[in-house]
């Protein structure tokens, strides 16, 4: 059912658009005659914002948006179904194949796929692009890199630099427009650096020439307009020309090998940059190419500084770098933060490599992003959790370098460590399928090999052979990082319905647990409690709970895998209609994360107790339980929670003979489902009850307005969607609801 999603995201420009005209035309065309085009050329030429520029005008003609996916911060080519993903703002929590859930997720969409920097990542793009778009008709990818992918029907076009003025005749053209795109970007961007600034104020011939020196390379050509805040045109133009001839045969971390003649002028052009700087910022220049995708301030200091570069001294260069355009400025709400551009990036990390500190500042870039997962894990179950939620979201693209980082030594202990510290930024901020990712090459280094996909999404009988265990127990204690490691893992399985690998986990918590690490025994039992939750068994789920019930109240006892235990508990209870009993669980779990702070579990209390509500057909306090679970879950932009409350209210609309109501719920909730993966995480109590308010309000509508109810709910944009959710039901009783 193709819906009528959000226009994409691609990011609104910045700064003026120069040019381009015949190559935007070029593209238009080009799209409209294949469903593969790739944008070429050298670093530093346009391609990216030649891209940006041609999708938005393309935009109008995709029913299902523009979507822009930047793929310079990723390494690792097989997350790159993820990284896309990530971009359309699709959750998917099974063990499916991410490039089969994009697939399902496009199909009957009409869609443009923007791919921007794919060079590092061919390979990867080129299997990926063509799986998609065998699968989806409606698909068009528009990508971005200096060399073709290569895939079937691909169609490439070769982004040239700007024009300049040419020699003889031509020297003496007016600056502007009308002296070529190269001199017309210049005057922009000057006006933007020196306020005032016109070009006609200063000598034409000495225009021309700076940009016919820069070969009309359009970051060449920025990075020279933010000197001229220091420089006339006449001096720059001297200068360059020195420069030109004294840096030509330099090495950088640029390609040498490149085909257009323009690529040996960039290198030379951005030495030339580099040599205007001083001694400090290139320095800082090389150690901040370490960072993927944006950076803050803070990890500057506490990555790059030493004793030649002292830490106060860092804002002060992060804002020179800043004026001379090596660095992007972002300002955000939770404190500055920069951005470095892939070639100027490039750049930095030869220079890097060439001082023999390449592995220093990376092993310093992996030590603070462990830091950093150390205190969001201590942190999460607390008040500051809505903040953290944000900082490591904020921070996906440097904790993926860090993993990397990690994974490449031979040493498998840093990986294992920062992968299974992460467990919370992957269960928390909606990462599973890329945690167990990460986990499973951590958990291999360390001998403990991935458990298999379970081959369908249902629940099964019995205990999945856990894998290979070292040492024994009884031969040492188990490793903390490898311990955390298994719960993670188990913890994002449960979260796909895996119960086998879940119990796989479980298993092997239990043999760590053995040499008497009261941990992994925690860790296991909240694992054994999840797999028989999914398998539907109340009996097995209410023994694994027992014993963290039993200690709920003690001080160090408020943990993850304690908390997932005693909801698990929860809900056996309600299954096994105990209400009283589940109801003075949750009340527990509800007062342990008041006292605290914590809002993600304390929502997942709120949907559970509306459950509750909901079997004991106190309809109007299931309704006011699951608004306040939504509520936070929305914050948090936890998908899978929201679905689940979404499934609730559609029930407590549906019993209360609101039929049109559940259906746009249910619609809705299928919606957020499609971006989700599994529907209701195959828990079988779950599952029936959807089932039930499906039939009833079928029944009470009959087929035909049945369908447009939940078609209402479906297309609806999912924010608009979760504030119709939100607004008074409106009949039936209310009976009571959360306090406070």
């Amino acid at each position: 059912m193709a819906g009528r999603w959000q226009a994409g995201n691609l990011p609104a420009e910045s700064t003026t658009f120069v040019g381009r005209r015949q190559e935007l035309d070029r593209v238009r065309r080009a799209c409209g005659r294949s469903r593969l085009v790739t944008l070429t050329g050298a670093g530093g030429v346009g391609k990216s914002r030649l891209a940006l520029r041609a999708a938005a005008e393309l935009r109008p003609g995709f029913s299902g948006g523009a979507w822009l996916v930047e793929l310079s911060p990723l390494d690792d080519g097989t997350l790159l179904p993820h990284a896309i993903a990530e971009a359309l703002k699709l959750t998917d929590h099974t063990t499916r194949p991410m490039a089969e859930v994009l697939a399902e997720h496009l199909a009957g969409r009409e869609v443009l796929l923007v791919l921007d920097t794919c060079e590092h990542l061919v390979t990867a793009c080129a299997a990926t692009v063509e799986t998609l778009l065998a699968a989806v008709p409606g698909l068009r990818v528009l990508a971005t890199g200096r060399r073709p992918l290569r895939a079937p029907g691909e169609l490439v076009l070769v982004v040239a630099p700007l024009p300049v003025p040419g020699d003889g005749a031509d020297a003496g053209a007016p600056a502007g427009p009308a002296g070529g795109d190269a001199v017309a970007l210049l005057a922009e961007r000057a006006a933007e650096v020196v306020p005032g600034f016109d070009l006609a104020d200063h000598d034409q011939a000495a225009v021309i020439r700076l940009c016919r020196r820069l070969e009309g390379i359009p970051l060449a050509i920025e990075l020279a307009a933010a000197r001229l805040r220091e420089l006339p045109v006449e001096e720059l133009a001297d200068r360059l020309d020195d420069r030109f001839a004294a840096l030509g045969d330099t090495p950088s971390g640029l390609p040498a090998h490149a085909d257009p003649p323009w690529h040996q002028d960039l290198r030379t052009a951005v030495g030339w940059s580099h040599e205007l700087c001083e001694p400090a910022e290139r320095l800082l220049w090389a150690r901040l190419s370490v960072f993927a995708g944006d950076f803050g301030a803070d990890a500057a200091r506490v990555v790059c500084a030493d004793d030649r570069l002292p830490e106060s001294h860092i804002g002060l260069l992060l804002d020179a770098l800043s004026d001379e355009s090596i660095l992007t400025w972002l300002p955000t709400g939770a404190g500055e933060r920069y951005r470095m551009l892939d070639t100027l990036r490039e750049y930095g990390a030869g220079r890097l490599r060439a001082l023999g500190e390449e592995e220093r500042f990376k092993q310093r870039h992996r030590a603070h992003y462990l830091s950093l997962a150390g205190r969001g894990a201590a942190g999460w179950l607390g008040p500051g959790q809505i903040s953290w939620y944000d900082r490591m979201i904020g921070e996906h693209d440097n904790l993926r370098a860090a993993l990397e980082t990690s994974l490449a030594g031979d040493d498998g202990r840093p990986a294992l460590e920062l992968a299974g510290t992460l467990a919370f930024f992957w269960y928390g901020c909606g990462h599973a399928k890329e945690g167990r990712h990460y986990l499973a090459q951590a958990l291999a280094m360390a001998g403990h090999q991935a458990p298999p996909a379970p081959a369908h999404a249902g629940p099964t009988a019995g205990d999945a052979p856990p894998g290979p265990v070292r040492p024994s127990a009884a031969d040492a204690p188990p490793d903390p990082a490898l311990v955390q490691a298994l719960w993670a893992d188990g913890l994002l399985a449960c979260t796909q319905g895996d119960a086998d690998g879940c119990a796989t986990r479980a298993a092997q918590c239990e043999e760590a647990a053995k040499a008497g690490d009261a941990y992994a025994a925690t860790c296991a039992r909240a694992l054994r409690a999840a797999v028989a939750v999914i398998r539907g068994d109340a009996a097995g789920a209410l023994a694994a709970s027992r014993h963290a019930h039993e200690t709920r109240w003690k001080e160090d006892a408020f943990t993850l895998p304690n908390l997932l235990a005693l909801l698990c508990r929860a809900h056996a209870q309600t299954v096994d209609t105990r209400v009283d009993g589940a109801i003075a669980v949750l009340d527990d779990v509800r007062s342990l994360c008041d006292q605290r702070g914590e809002r993600s579990m304390r929502s997942h209390v709120d949907f559970m107790r509306g459950r509750v509500e909901l079997t004991r057909g106190r309809l109007g306090a299931a309704v006011s339980y699951g608004q306040a679970a939504l509520r936070t879950k929305q914050r948090l932009h936890d998908r899978f929670g929201i679905g689940m409350t979404v499934d609730l209210l559609a029930s407590a609309a549906g019993a209360a003979g609101q039929a049109e109501r559940a259906a746009r719920l249910l619609g809705l909730a299928q919606r957020i489902w499609s971006t989700h993966g599994r529907a209701q995480a195959s828990v079988p109590a779950w599952v029936a009850t959807r089932k039930a308010c499906e039939r009833r309000a079928q029944e009470a509508l009959g087929p035909a307005a049945y369908h447009l109810a939940f078609a209402t709910g479906y297309d609806s944009d999912v924010d608009a969607g979760i504030a119709y959710a939100l607004q008074p039901q409106g009949e039936g009783p209310h009976n009571g609801g959360p306090p406070g």
